[in-house]
């Protein structure tokens, strides 16, 4: 299979590379004022293999992903907490915070960051 058309998942490393930047990830959130108050009843082992599900799927890997609907798993957080574009934004940047201290390629940042973005209105229930 050529790079260009290797999936994403692939090209940033597969399994090992979702496991590890996923785990970096949520070590700059849980110590992330701006947000980590949202995850103050959050079971974070549950919560990172979901994460690393979802992520693995949304990157082209195997579907294994078996978790609630975007809109869904942060309606409470909306509702309850407030959570709106800046704390998006927040994460958003925990996320390219994390790519850039794994050396991913720039261009695949982008393509991370591009997804991620795409889940915007749903996360935040518009």
């Amino acid at each position: 299979m050529s790079e260009n058309t290797a999936s994403l998942y692939d090209q940033l490393g597969g399994e090992a590379a979702v496991n590890a930047a996923v785990d970096i990830f949520y070590r700059k959130v849980l110590s992330d004022h701006r947000i980590n108050r949202f995850f103050d009843n959050t079971d974070i082992e549950k919560q990172a293999a979901k994460q690393k599900s979802f992520l693995t799927m949304a990157f082209g890997g195997p579907n294994n992903y078996t978790g609630t609907d975007m809109r869904q798993a942060h309606e409470h957080l909306v509702k309850k907490l407030g959570l709106d574009d800046s704390h998006f934004d927040a994460v958003m940047e925990d996320l390219t915070d994390t790519l850039l201290e794994l050396n991913v390629p720039q261009n695949l940042i982008d393509q991370v960051a591009a997804i991620a973005e795409s889940t915007r209105n749903d996360v935040l229930n518009r």
